[in-house]
This record gives structure tokens, C-alpha cells and sequence, in this order.
């Protein structure tokens, strides 16, 4: 394909290219180029979030580029600062390693395998001495550093910064330099490390790296920027059903958005649905069934998406219980006399990962046993042979006392 088809391909969905006259020229020259991603190791999960930056990397791959996926297993132990208001709390090296585990394995649900390099940060920064860090210090200031927002607004409001925190994006940037990087992407939130990269290159006395930034998606919650702790996530390797009804849960003003970064669609065939939708030819609700079944399709099959489909159908247009419930076996030593708390019972079945959470959901009304709401969280209990015990509108679970 001619350079300028190329930049043509990867220019979709970019928010920034800095510079697009350079990697043209680089494209020109040299063919295939050195496309660097990094990651770092913080949770085990990949949401859709993620998929944008993965998906950029994987038209790099199509185009003949050479694709580097970097797993920053010792930038972890650091965390990145960008978006944070305090320190993150360090990760153990056996948390790392298994988080980067599942991240290559997830990774490649969108990106070609055999053509992606995986690499440590740890192969080069662990063996940096004493000397090798004050070298890569003195090419950065600290009032430059102090520039960048979190670490202005930290600083303002006299909130702790560690020193460690200084060195993060010049350990990224230090990547660049040992990768050889002639491009690197991220998402807008990573455009100061990006753009250190490119200093730190130059001050080693190498090609400085092109940048290429990519959107933020907002989570299902329509507001925040989609995050695993924040609970408002859809990962890639959620069941077809889950990840439907997830899909089916967000706002009205983002469908388009996630039609945009999320499926294959042209840009024609995005723009041709939003204006059916805002002329009334197409209701949201259509618009987001589409959504759904593409994104399933992609992450499972479209078989999967069928099947996940009737089931959203079954229980939010016809009101029925899932047939494919998991049960819970309660065990006589898990009550006491004969009756059990609601706010345990959500904890033991994992409907809530917390007392807390499980009393916000009674609060909410978000509690059905057998299809009554559950109002009162002090609710005691008196299981009979079987019930159906739903939280939120996806999770049931039916609850089998075990016979004497």
C-alpha cells in the first residue's frame, strides 16, 4: 500500500499525530517501522477502554509494521502518576507477573500473535546502575516536570509527591530509547510521557519517535473515563451475556461514540446512522442492539451474540428468569436457626464482593428474592427447598438449601 494510503488508515480515530509530515517521510523511507505500545501490569483485566490503543497497533500490524507490545513489569512497581491526585499504592512482583499474564492473552483477541513482539521494561531498567539513572535524570527538569497538570495541581494543594513518581515517565521514555522506537501510542492522558520519549531519544542520540494519541472511552456510567476500579468497565473477556447487557446499559448520547471506536464500521456508516437516529428513523434502543451484537461477535461469535441477545430479550422484554442459573448450595452451618441475613447471603454467592456493596444494592432496590424486591436490608431469611436470588439486573442465582 502507497504511504499516503497508509496514513490515511491510521489516521481514523486519531485525536493527535505529532508529527504526520515525519511519519510520512519515515513510512517513505524505511517501509516498516517500529510501532511501540506499552502497558503497564496494574489490574488482570483488558476492557474496551484498552481495545481503542490495541486496535490502532493492530492496523499497524496489517500494514506490514513491526508491532511491539511492551509490558512495563518494572514501571508497575512505580505505577503512572498521569490522572492520579496520590501516590499509587506499589503492586508486589508476583501481582505483576501475573496481571502481565493475562494481559498478553487478552491482547491477542485483537491483536495477530505471530506478528506481535512482546517485550519486558525489566530487561533493560533493572540492570541500569546508580550512574545510568542520574544520566537519564539530568535531561529533564524539575520545573518541567511540575508543569504537567497532576503533578501542578498536587503540588498546589501541598498533596505528597515521591520522587519515584518524577522518574516514571522517564523510565517510559528510557523504553522508547532502548526499543528504538519510531513511533509510540497512547491515549490522551499519556501525551506528556509520549512526548518526553521523543526528548529522551534525542538526547541519546536517536531518531526522535513519532506520537500518535488516541481517545478515552467513557464507561457505561456516560461520565467517567472507563476504569476497572471504577466499576463502570466491560472487559474483553466478559461472557457474550455480560457483555451485551453492559453494552445494552449505557447512555444514549455515547452509542455513536462506541460505534465509532469500538466496531469496523466506516465513518459513512457511523454518520449514516446518526443522523437516522436524530431525524427518529432509528430508535436508541435499535441502534444499541446493533452495537451490542457487533462487539460480542468480535470478542466471541456471532452465534454467541445471538444467544446473548435472546437472553437479554427473555429478561428485560418478557420479564422471564434465566433457565441457566448457577446455584448456590447453603449449608446448614451457614444459618442460624434455620435463617440467614440477606446482606450474607449476597457476600456468599459473590452477587456482592462486600457487605457494603450488597446494602447499597438493597438500597437502590436492586435485590429481587423470587422476583420481590428486597427493601429491608435486616432482612433475616428462611430458605426454603429452592429460590431465585437476583442482584442488578444481570446476576441471578439460585439458592438450594442442602437437604439434612
Amino acid at each position: 500500500m502507497e504511504p499516503e494510503e497508509q496514513i490515511q488508515l491510521i489516521k481514523k480515530n486519531t485525536v493527535e499525530i505529532i508529527q504526520e509530515s515525519e511519519l510520512l517521510r519515515r513510512i517513505t523511507s524505511k517501509g516498516s517501522l517500529r510501532i511501540k505500545l506499552g502497558v503497564d501490569p496494574t489490574t488482570s483485566d483488558i476492557h474496551l477502554g484498552h481495545s481503542i490503543v490495541l486496535s490502532k497497533l493492530r492496523c499497524f500490524q496489517d500494514l506490514g509494521h513491526k508491532v511491539i507490545l511492551l509490558i512495563g513489569d518494572f514501571t508497575a512497581r512505580v505505577g503512572d502518576p498521569s490522572g492520579r491526585n496520590k501516590t499509587r499504592k506499589p503492586l508486589s512482583i508476583k501481582e505483576i507477573a501475573a496481571n502481565a499474564r493475562t494481559y498478553r492473552e487478552q491482547a491477542f483477541k485483537i491483536l495477530a500473535p505471530k506478528k506481535t513482539e512482546v517485550l519486558f521494561n525489566s530487561e533493560w531498567l533493572a540492570k541500569m546502575n546508580f550512574s545510568d539513572v542520574l544520566k537519564l535524570a539530568s535531561y529533564y527538569t524539575v520545573a518541567r516536570m511540575l508543569e504537567r497538570d497532576d503533578f501542578s495541581l498536587r503540588y498546589q494543594k501541598k498533596y505528597p509527591i515521591g520522587l519515584h513518581e518524577f522518574m516514571y515517565p522517564l523510565m517510559q521514555a528510557y523504553d522508547s530509547v532502548a526499543m528504538h522506537a519510531d513511533v509510540e501510542l497512547g491515549g490522551t492522558d499519556q501525551k506528556f510521557n509520549l512526548l518526553l520519549g521523543r526528548q529522551i531519544q534525542k538526547a541519546y542520540g536517536e531518531p526522535s519517535q513519532i506520537v500518535i494519541t488516541m481517545p478515552l472511552l467513557e464507561g457505561i456510567d456516560g461520565s467517567k473515563k472507563m476504569s476497572k476500579s471504577l466499576g463502570n468497565y466491560i472487559g474483553v473477556t466478559e461472557p457474550p451475556y455480560e457483555m451485551y447487557g453492559k453494552v445494552m446499559s449505557i447512555p444514549d448520547e455515547l452509542i455513536f461514540k462506541y460505534f465509532r471506536l469500538l466496531t469496523s464500521l466506516s465513518e459513512e456508516e457511523v454518520d449514516s446512522r446518526e443522523k437516522e437516529s436524530k431525524e427518529g428513523r432509528l430508535h436508541p434502543g435499535k441502534a444499541k442492539e446493533e452495537l451490542a451484537e457487533r462487539i460480542v461477535s468480535s470478542y466471541h461469535s456471532k452465534s454467541g451474540a445471538k444467544v446473548a441477545k435472546e437472553r437479554f430479550e427473555a429478561i428485560f422484554k418478557r420479564k422471564e428468569t434465566p433457565t441457566d442459573i448457577p446455584s448456590y448450595i447453603l449449608a446448614s452451618d451457614e444459618m442460624k436457626e434455620g435463617k440467614i441475613w440477606i446482606v450474607r447471603i449476597l457476600q456468599l454467592t459473590g452477587l456482592a464482593n462486600s457487605g457494603s456493596e450488597a446494602r447499597r444494592l438493597i438500597k437502590q432496590g436492586g435485590v429481587k428474592w423470587d422476583e420481590k424486591i428486597v427493601k429491608d436490608i435486616g432482612w433475616e431469611v428462611s430458605p426454603g427447598e429452592s429460590h431465585v436470588l437476583q442482584a442488578g439486573k444481570r446476576k441471578f442465582i439460585r439458592i438450594v438449601r442442602k437437604s439434612q
